[in-house]
């Protein structure tokens, strides 16, 4: 089971069939990878995640997906350890997925698609990215993206 909470910072708040997309497609890309845990989804301003990727990535321009796993170790950060008997207390917390709304707008009529579409490929993709997924060569690229059009085609994504 995959709770998913969508906030909205410095944009609209998303219509709730959009929303309700993006909670689908979560869950489909949970089932697949059989995980469970919590994410949250915030959608922002160009200005907004250009500011994210400049202070996280040291990438001085707005791009269209981040995402924070909370499961991986931080530099100098302590490891957390908990009984087992405690797991059941807190959840599995997956981490962060932030989205440019209106990158997704702009990529969505470049490619010749549905803002519905690309809403539904950044969050599965930064999804995947809390998971440890990544495309820096072909070989993790082309897994990547084969699970990333899975999880879309199960939900009638399709391009």
């Amino acid at each position: 089971m995959l709770a998913v909470e969508i906030l909205h910072e410095d944009v609209e708040p998303l219509e709730e069939n959009l929303q309700s997309l993006i909670t689908r497609c979560l869950e489909a890309a949970a089932v697949q990878e059989e995980v469970s845990g919590e994410v949250v989804v915030t959608i922002v301003s160009n200005e907004r995640i250009h500011e994210l990727n400049r202070d996280y990535r040291g990438v001085d321009r707005p791009t269209d997906v981040l995402s924070f796993a909370m499961n991986e170790p931080g530099e100098g950060e302590m490891e957390i350890y908990l009984d087992e008997g405690d797991l059941e207390e807190f959840p599995n917390m997956l981490g962060d997925i932030i989205i440019s709304l209106p990158k997704a707008q702009e990529q969505a009529e470049d490619y010749g698609h549905s803002l519905e579409r690309e809403l539904g490929f950044l969050a599965v993709h930064g999804f995947l990215h809390l998971l440890g997924y990544d495309h820096g060569t072909q070989e993790e690229e082309k897994e990547m993206f084969s699970r990333q059009e899975a999880v879309l085609e199960k939900i009638g994504l399709t391009r």
